[in-house]
């Protein structure tokens, strides 16, 4: 099992970049892949970005390809989501997680599990 605590969050201004967090204990966080996910209230858990257990390989929701970049520092068992570009409408809360099913695509949030409490992120106009 995994425990993360995500961190980072803040308010920016439009344009901004900004860099997320995700820490976690337990010796087994490089056998998963991870993930970043946001949800805003009242809607669906949104995926943002995935990296496999090496770092090599990344996968990115189109609505922020090009904008957000996912690494990860195995040595640390650290996540991180450097954000470039912020609009308003990436102001929700960000949650990462591991990959604990093999179901579904990279993008499926019910193949994670071992959510963190999430972190806000508010862009201003």
């Amino acid at each position: 099992q995994v425990q993360l605590v995500e961190s980072g969050g803040g308010l920016v201004q439009a344009g901004d970049s900004f860099r997320l967090s995700c820490a976690a204990s337990g010796q087994t966080f490089t056998r998963y892949v991870m993930g970043w996910f946001r949800q805003a209230p009242g809607k669906e858990r949104e995926f943002v970005a995935a990296i496999n257990c090496g770092g090599s390989s990344t996968y990115y929701a189109d609505s922020v390809q090009g904008r957000f970049t996912i690494s990860r520092d195995n040595a640390k068992n650290m996540l991180y989501l450097q954000m470039s570009s912020l609009k308003p409408e990436d102001t929700v809360v960000y949650y990462c997680a591991p990959r604990v099913r093999y179901s579904g695509g990279y993008d499926y949030s019910d193949a994670y599990d071992y959510w963190g409490q999430g972190t806000q992120v508010t862009v201003s106009s």
